[in-house]
């Protein structure tokens, strides 16, 4: 029998079948995977190995910012290949400092370190928080319930959800998980050994709850009061998704006493490299150089070959407009989810997020005549009716739906994916 690689490169045709029997039998089964074999995508398009089209509403879970197979990513990459790949962070290359002048010109002064993934840039948070706060004594970070901040064993202490930590204890010491938008619960939880607060500008796994204005400036108040460094995850919320580079200089837009708002520290992922893997982590001044040599490192964290296409997406993002976009298209689908929540509030229960990072809530499935008798959450059976409509979206716990689209997704395709949920919506009666 021929193996799937194989096949492949004989030129026979795919199945379905053989592809998953070759993951059933050599990869590790730690995830809970959909029914559907992807083999190609253009924009914000993805076709299945048996060449069906799906609109792709979650764009690789916010990774991939300019879509599928962007002609100057991919041209971008290609040339950087033919010139550089890889050197290690034992020497300098031009593209690495490059890419931390643009970002840090995004935020405000400071410096940017480079890893591979969300979850080793909020691990690099950790440490920082650590060092700044170890003369003292000081390790406790302060974290919200429902917060995600990876699937590392600190991560996962970090993290507020509970089902994340099962079977993985002892849990990682130092962390304490405060309700989320509740500025009373931190101040009640600092203690002596508080270092840090950490939180996401809009909740992403958690159900695509945003921090409210009063919220960040009190953290801000209360951090300053207390010497803590005030940390942002920004590696869903950020990078253009709600509108502005990061999610916290969105929800403070008009906001009075809130120009001077900084956080001390953010995580950066996902979109950064519009799908190579890439994280980063940036920190202001005067913590930019807590983290001397040899206190913190990586193989590939910061490769030509990343930053190249890191570099190419900003420009792209930059010439295109694409987070007025995020802004323009995002908040009109906003406003139609929410005119179908109008229309069925006995199965949407509510409608949240800001630009291309949004969220529909569905009523628990034993209210929905087409969910109840299933074993599933209401969230995952209907992001899988909606591939049956040709559209892929993200599930967020039990209840919730997520929309995190490519940064140029058009008013055209964004019309067409809303018509989509909404007749899948009108169906949920039968």
């Amino acid at each position: 029998m021929q193996t799937t690689t194989q096949a492949m490169s004989a030129g026979n045709g795919l199945t379905w079948e053989a592809v998953k029997s070759c993951f059933q039998q050599y990869v590790v089964p730690s995830y809970g995977r959909f029914d559907l074999c992807l083999t190609r995508g253009r924009g914000a398009w993805v076709w299945d190995v048996e060449g069906r089209q799906y609109l792709d509403l979650g764009a690789g879970i916010a990774v991939c910012s300019l879509g599928h197979a962007h002609p100057e990513l991919a041209e971008a990459l290609a040339e950087q290949a033919r010139t550089l790949v890889h050197v290690s962070n034992l020497y300098y290359h031009p593209w690495q400092g490059r890419l931390a002048e643009r970002l840090t010109h995004l935020i405000a002064p400071g410096k940017v370190f480079f890893a591979n993934s969300g979850a080793e840039a909020n691990e690099g948070l950790y440490k920082l928080a650590r060092r700044f706060g170890h003369e003292e004594g000081r390790f406790e970070i302060i974290t919200a319930v429902n917060s995600f901040h990876g699937r590392t064993l600190a991560g996962i202490a970090a993290t507020g959800q509970d089902k994340v930590k099962k079977g993985f204890g002892p849990s990682v010491p130092g962390f304490r998980h405060v309700p989320f938008n509740d500025l009373q619960a931190v101040k009640e939880a600092i203690s002596p050994a508080t270092v840090a607060v950490l939180i996401e500008g809009v909740q992403g796994e958690g159900g695509i709850t945003p921090a409210t204005p009063d919220y960040l400036l009190g953290l801000r108040r209360l951090c300053d009061e207390n010497r803590l460094l005030l940390m942002m995850d920004g590696v869903q919320c950020g990078y253009f998704r709600t509108g502005r580079f990061q999610s916290f200089q969105r929800i403070l837009e008009g906001i009075s006493d809130a120009e001077g708002f900084l956080p001390d520290a953010i995580s950066m992922a996902k979109s950064l490299a519009g799908g190579m893997p890439m994280g980063a982590f940036w920190v202001r001044q005067p913590y930019a150089d807590l983290l001397g040599p040899g206190s913190h490192a990586t193989t590939f964290g910061g490769t030509p070959l990343a930053c190249a296409a890191a570099l190419k997406v900003l420009d792209i993002v930059e010439r295109d407009h694409l987070a007025d976009n995020a802004r323009a298209t995002g908040d009109w689908m906003k406003q139609q989810l929410e005119k179908l929540a109008a229309r069925f509030p006995q199965w949407i229960k509510s409608v949240r997020g800001l630009g291309f990072m949004l969220g529909f809530e569905l009523a628990d499935k034993a209210e929905i005549p087409a969910f109840a008798a299933a074993d599933k959450p209401a969230s995952l059976q209907m992001v899988q009716r909606l591939h049956e409509a040709g559209v892929l979206t993200i599930p967020s716990g039990n209840q919730v739906v997520r929309l995190l689209p490519p940064l140029n997704l058009t008013q055209e395709e964004a019309a067409l994916g809303i018509g989509r949920i909404g007749a899948v919506v009108e169906k949920l009666g039968c």
